[in-house]
């Protein structure tokens, strides 16, 4: 693999971090996009990461030149200030297939950030990742989307249910998963969303609001004492496990709780799932999206056993097929489908009127 940032502090940081494990070899490190692409022909890594912010040829042009013309899969290191973010989102609807919060200059900092850096690192490796196709804000509109839909080969027919709340999980290449699914949900869509995404503190927000600027419903990173509204998308923030209460009038309130230490995800698509499933029963979607692991198998099957309906993403259009293969193995998945048909899918559930 190959390291790219315009510090040597962190390409040697990053670098000592990855070559501690037996199986991954730094083979080079560049510390511009310019070099980057150069010795990315040269020496063929099967995964690079690379800093969002450097001098020249930034983070971006690298990613658009190396993702479109080498498919290489990419792992952004970002900073938290808002500019180190927003290009973070730009560089995933680019290509790029996830990224990290770049460690500190302090030595702890960068100890924290190993063991993900080292999974995702395995994650797009192993499974040959490619990179997101790239992001077109113009997307099909969803009568078209059915048109062309085939009848899916996995699907199991059941009678139509009037459903209550849709649960969505997703990690390795969930934001641009999310980014092809909730802007192609119409203004009439009659059903609350709870979506947990794996992120780094402090990037669910600036995630909930790419999605509400696109999106024809409204998308909030969750707020404790929210309610769960018809038509509206709730991001779980990082750090924090949702809990479901039930109040008078038929409401669902959203509380935001730590976690104890008991999950290996926080948030956990198992702990949202096992909620939604508990509170809406029969009435529950569930949706399994890319990502690395088995977060949401527990959470899922207890949703199928509550007589809940389970919308899983293929294989082909996964990042890293982890959390879909799993459900799917499991049995869980009643409809398997690709990405750009997933919403048609869940319009169709919701029992939105078709054109």
């Amino acid at each position: 693999m190959m390291v790219v940032d315009d510090s040597a502090f962190m390409r040697r940081a990053i670098a000592t971090m990855l070559e501690h494990e037996s199986d991954i070899k730094v083979v080079a490190t560049a510390r511009s996009g310019e070099e980057a692409i150069t010795k990315a022909l040269q020496v063929k890594p099967d995964v690079i990461t690379m800093d969002v912010e450097m001098p020249g040829m930034g983070g971006l042009e690298a990613v658009r030149q190396l993702a479109a013309e080498q498919g290489i899969p990419i792992i952004m290191c970002s900073s938290l200030t808002r500019d180190g973010t927003e290009t973070t989102f730009r560089a995933l609807e680019l290509g790029a297939v996830d990224f990290i919060a770049k460690p500190d200059t302090a030595y702890a900092n960068i100890t924290d950030v190993a063991r993900d850096l080292i999974e995702k690192v395995r994650a797009v490796s192993h499974r040959g990742a490619q990179p997101a196709h790239p992001i077109v804000h113009d997307p099909q509109p969803i009568e078209e989307l059915r048109r062309i839909a085939a009848p899916p080969r996995a699907a199991r027919s059941r009678p139509p249910l009037q459903y209550d709340c849709v649960a969505v999980g997703s990690s390795t290449g969930g934001p641009v998963a999310l980014s092809r699914i909730l802007p192609m949900l119409p203004r009439s869509f009659p059903l609350p969303l709870l979506i947990v995404q794996h992120m780094p503190m402090g990037f669910t927000r600036p995630l909930a609001d790419r999605l509400n600027a696109t999106s024809k419903i409204p998308v909030h990173e969750a707020v404790n004492g929210m309610i769960l509204e018809p038509g509206t998308a709730l991001v779980v923030p990082s750090g924090k496990q949702v809990e479901l209460r039930r109040r008078r009038a038929a409401q669902t309130e959203v509380r935001l709780v730590e976690d104890g230490g008991s999950s290996l995800h926080v948030p956990s698509v198992d702990a949202m799932a096992e909620q939604v499933a508990q509170v809406y029963g029969r009435g529950a979607i569930g949706v399994i999206l890319t990502g690395m692991g088995q977060d949401g198998v527990r959470g899922l099957r207890k949703l199928k056993a509550r007589g809940g309906y389970v919308v899983g993403q293929d294989e082909a259009t996964c990042v890293v097929y982890g959390m879909p293969r799993a459900a799917a193995k499991e049995g869980l998945v009643d409809r398997e489908a690709p990405l750009d048909l997933i919403a048609s899918i869940l319009v169709e559930l919701a029992g939105v009127a078709k054109s």
